[in-house]
């Protein structure tokens, strides 16, 4: 096969890649983005329950998990939120913020995925689909690539960017490629482990879950002194909803978690008054006008709180309240990879250029997205984040070559 030359190459049709694709390509750069899926952004098609959750008005460094915590600061401070906003006004795709901050697509995810291959396209970037990297080495004008599948051939190129993702979700594709690209390069890893992910539990907590499946709550759920305040949902194979997921991210095997149900109510005054308009009903009955009725019959049952809330003392009240309101349960996992959003950990920002995403040991060769030591919390900051990225990396390689 003959030899093809590009300025810049980028492994991974996702949301950072086609980011740095766009602005790599726009001072006239010869551009190849590759990618072994079918069709391009497909983890952005999924998300946000086919909506997308693109960004956050709220975005800032304090909302990601990082071995560093300020690495983050300069890409997220130069490519906001806000300028991602006004690229979306640009294309005329309507918009709605839900809670906390969070921004989705009115109509679909697609309308992301099309503005984002409209600019690629502008930018006159080349994307190969259904093409696998099968091998790169680095050489004396920068890297020797060869791909296989639809787009095989034999690439020659100064800059190689890895925007291949993590491991979450490998039904679509994810795997630790990215990863082992950075061993090839001598770049340090920190630990990976699935993030904004469901939590599992024994069965001996099961059996009440299952009962309970399908019933939401307003929490707040602790966990290493970090708290959230969102809904919690029982399902048959443990605890999920938003409150669950973020709290995924901070959560280590052995560890429990603390479970306060609605954390803004006074729960001691509200069962005092209980018992005095009506002692004759049994404690289950009286939490239940408080919490959901299952919710306040499995408490119940699970601590033994019988008889008449009539015959409980303050002391008692006062116990069952601080049990509603820091109810400790310990997880035995989580759902893993396969329904986690997002994989924590990656490869080590000690080895990367904060302006730029370069490594420091291999001019040339630079890491993006979620392959990198940067997770967002839940809520559309984890796509901020490939696009400042995929900005800042894109940027650093188009002023390069201009």
């Amino acid at each position: 096969m003959p030899i093809e030359t590009f300025d810049t190459v980028i492994l991974g049709a996702g949301a950072a890649g086609m980011m740095c694709a766009i602005h790599a390509a726009s001072r006239g750069g010869r551009v190849l983005i590759l990618d072994h899926a079918k069709a391009p952004g497909e983890k952005i098609r999924i998300s946000g329950g086919g909506r997308c959750n693109f960004t956050n008005r709220g975005t800032s460094a304090l909302n990601f998990l990082s071995g560093n915590p300020h690495f983050a600061k300069s890409a997220l401070g130069r490519y906001t939120q806000h300028d991602f906003v006004a690229l979306v006004e640009k294309h005329g795709i309507a918009y709605h913020e839900k809670t906390l901050g969070q921004l989705f697509c009115d109509h679909s995810a697609k309308d992301i995925i099309a503005m984002l291959l409209d600019e690629m396209a502008r930018a006159a970037c080349d994307l190969r689909l259904r093409t696998t990297l099968e091998s790169l080495a680095r050489n004396e004008d920068g890297f020797a690539l060869t791909l296989g599948g639809d787009g095989a051939a034999n690439i020659r190129c100064r800059q190689f960017v890895v925007a291949s993702g993590g491991k979450s979700i490998p039904k679509m594709g994810a795997s630790s490629l990215g990863y082992q690209i950075a061993g090839q390069f001598g770049l340090a890893l920190t630990e990976t482990r699935p993030a904004l992910v469901p939590l599992t539990f024994g069965e001996d907590m099961l059996a009440g879950f299952r009962a309970m499946a399908g019933l939401a709550a307003e929490v707040r759920v602790s966990c290493d002194r970090t708290a959230f305040d969102e809904a919690l949902l029982f399902t048959h194979r443990g605890l999920s909803g938003p409150a669950i997921l973020q709290i995924s991210s901070y959560w280590r095997e052995k560890a429990p978690i603390s479970i306060a149900f609605l954390p803004a109510h006074d729960m001691f005054a509200a069962l005092r008054a209980s018992k005095q308009e009506n002692g004759r009903r049994s404690i289950a009955t009286a939490l239940g006008d408080i919490l959901p009725k299952r919710l306040a019959a499995y408490l119940a049952q699970a601590h033994g709180w019988d008889g008449p809330i009539g015959a409980a003392s303050d002391r008692k009240l006062a116990a069952i309240a601080a049990i509603v309101h820091g109810w400790e349960v310990l997880p035995s996992g989580s759902e893993g990879y396969r329904t986690a959003e997002v994989t924590l950990g990656g490869v080590d920002t000690a080895g990367l250029n904060s302006r730029t995403m370069e490594t420091k040991a291999v001019g040339g060769l630079y890491f993006i997205g979620e392959v990198v030591d940067v997770t967002g919390w839940l809520g559309g900051y984890n796509f901020q984040w490939a696009w400042s990225s995929g900005w800042a990396a894109g940027t650093a390689i188009a002023e390069r070559a201009g």
